[in-house]
């Protein structure tokens, strides 16, 4: 979070209401939940959020934020389309992998249950995302030789690299065997010889 928690009271109940959904999901997660995790009267909560919808809009907007500060800001400033795609899925995949950033994994996983407005407005960042990783890729493709075979869509490669990246908070464990500058490795590996054989 960008303001320090201890003097934010929106912060802080962010930050909870994020460990809470991540842990039990968001249907399962009361604003009751959320109050007595703060030691907060429900009233008290209610002061600062109207409901459990826009305490969820506000993660979704904040991870969105995280992935503009974090991934793009620093992408769009290598003039190397081949770098900056390597430098997209690095910081991409730590972005994901983040403790600190519980926002990304509620994003991922709880997009349905906000309202049509919410959801909307939502999905249009995520679409500005979609679209620069397709440029990108496309510039890339232009910078390589063609290979004779069939050539994969950007849009396609687009969507199965975010899949690939995105899918990641599910499975990984910090503790197991594949860590994440190994990961990294790999990953650019796939998509590198995937979407650009």
């Amino acid at each position: 979070m960008s303001r320090d928690a201890a003097t934010d009271p929106r912060q802080e109940i962010l930050r909870a209401a994020a460990r809470l959904f991540q842990e039990q999901g968001y249907d399962a997660t009361s604003m009751n939940d959320v109050a007595t995790a703060l030691n907060l009267s429900k009233g008290g909560l209610y002061h600062h959020f109207q409901s459990k919808d826009e305490i969820l809009f506000d993660l979704m907007d904040h991870a969105m934020d995280i992935t503009q500060d974090q991934v793009l800001g620093p992408v769009k400033a290598i003039a190397d389309p081949e770098q900056r795609l390597r430098t997209l899925i690095r910081r991409h995949i730590a972005v994901v992998l983040s403790e600190r950033e519980r926002e990304i994994t509620v994003m991922l996983h709880e997009n349905h249950p906000l309202s049509p407005g919410l959801r909307k407005r939502i999905n249009a960042r995520k679409k500005e995302y979609i679209h620069f990783l397709e440029n990108l890729i496309a510039e890339v493709q232009r910078t390589r030789p063609a290979a004779g075979k069939p050539k994969v869509t950007p849009r396609a490669a687009a969507f199965a690299l975010l899949g690939m990246i995105n899918w990641i908070y599910q499975w990984y464990r910090p503790e197991g065997s594949l860590q994440e500058e190994s990961l990294v490795e790999q990953y650019t590996a796939i998509f590198f010889q995937g979407a650009f054989a």
